[in-house]
């Protein structure tokens, strides 16, 4: 039975299996916890740039319930000078075999080259997150070869992490699934089963605060198209903008707008706070009718 009060997406193939796990995307949200092996993450500033503390938070986001573990080696902005394929190797590929190594929860890597995509599918990776939205279609043929899943993210910097200034849309939300169209039928066209492709509008990438606004209150648009939609709104600008907070007080308003976000058909959420974020997401599944309660004893016994 459909629920009026929210809007629930036709999903292709809403049953997937990823790595080790099977999500039902219908009925279903998967909570992905971000590990990033950077001296200059967005949000922890390196605490997880050593191999040591990275496994650990790998650890950590497991015991915290998440589903999903995104790794990534390369900011998406060019604000730290550049990254080597070399380098980004170095970082990523022995913590996705470390993360392989402590659990089953799906791994993915976030990059646009196809020579770090290979390794890390290599080393264990289930998932290839692009933000570049295939930049480089070469990573569309690893992905049809390997059989893993494909993340096609909407970026304007072409090439990667060109900064984009003062980036200026017609219509945001149009624009944006305008370019997520465009690109799964390059994935597709290059072999790619849709069962394989996951969209992501790229929450503050080449956007500003009005357009990641404008996203999330028209996010339906974009899970309309069919494809499980991820969100990574997690502590982001646009948050603290709007609320003229700190970076490390967001949390209360990220979890906000993964609500709504859900609420309009997101099925994955990608967040720093995996243990707040997994409680809202438990609790949102429940009021939908999609989960039971962990416990049922209130005024029953």
């Amino acid at each position: 039975m459909r629920n009026d009060s929210v809007f629930e997406p036709e999903i292709r193939e809403a049953v997937r299996k990823i790595g080790a796990r099977t999500f039902s995307f219908d009925r279903q949200i998967a909570v992905m916890a971000i590990v990033n092996r950077t001296p200059d993450s967005f949000h922890d500033r390196g605490a997880t740039f050593g191999l040591a503390a990275a496994v650990t938070a790998v650890r950590a986001a497991v015991d915290e319930g998440a589903d999903w573990v995104d790794i990534g080696g390369v900011p998406f902005g060019i604000h730290a000078g550049p990254v080597s394929a070399e380098e980004e190797l170095d970082r990523v590929v022995a913590l996705v075999a470390a993360a392989r190594k402590v659990s089953d929860v799906v791994v993915s890597v976030d990059t646009y080259r196809p020579e770090v995509a290979r390794q890390a599918i290599d080393a264990g990776a289930d998932v290839i997150n692009d933000t570049s939205g295939l930049y480089d279609a070469r990573l569309a043929d690893l992905v049809a070869a390997t059989g893993v899943s494909l993340v096609i993210t909407h970026s304007l910097a072409a090439p990667p992490r060109t900064p984009v200034l003062r980036p200026s849309y017609n219509d945001v939300v149009g624009d944006v699934a305008e370019f997520l169209r465009h690109r799964v039928e390059l994935a597709i066209s290059r072999g790619v089963l849709a069962r394989q492709i996951i969209i992501d509008p790229g929450h503050d990438l080449n956007k500003n605060t009005f357009h990641s606004l404008e996203l999330t209150r028209r996010l339906n648009e974009i899970t309309s198209m069919g494809f499980p939609t991820l969100v990574a709104t997690s502590n982001k600008d646009f948050i603290g903008e709007t609320l003229d907070v700190p970076q490390h007080d967001r949390v209360e308003a990220t979890i906000a707008t993964l609500v709504i976000c859900i609420l309009q058909g997101a099925r994955i959420v990608r967040v720093h706070d995996v243990k707040a974020a997994v409680a809202a997401v438990r609790i949102t599944e429940a009021v939908l009718g999609w989960r039971k309660p962990a416990v049922a004893r209130h005024n029953i016994i």
